[in-house]
């Protein structure tokens, strides 16, 4: 079996028309994808930038830490590394 030069038995021709059909299956298969699925318009988002002056004073005062580590079993260090 010999081998021939695609460019001298004419199958050059077959070649081309093979790639150009690709091309133009991937270009239609992208238009087709651009008009059919419209990009969704979402509402713009807008944030509170002032802030509210009726906030709880019951919000704002935290209370404090309860000891309850002293009624655990395992007992924690005193100075924190």
């Amino acid at each position: 079996m010999k081998i021939e030069n695609p460019f001298e038995s004419g199958h050059i021709k077959n070649y081309i028309l093979a790639y150009v059909g690709v091309v133009v299956i991937m270009v239609l298969f992208f238009i087709a994808s651009t008009l059919w699925n419209e990009p969704k318009e979402h509402p713009k988002k807008e944030f509170a930038v002032e802030k509210k002056a009726d906030v709880p004073r019951e919000r704002e005062e935290k209370e404090p830490p309860k000891e309850e580590h002293k009624q655990s079993k395992i007992k924690l260090m005193e100075v924190h590394y």
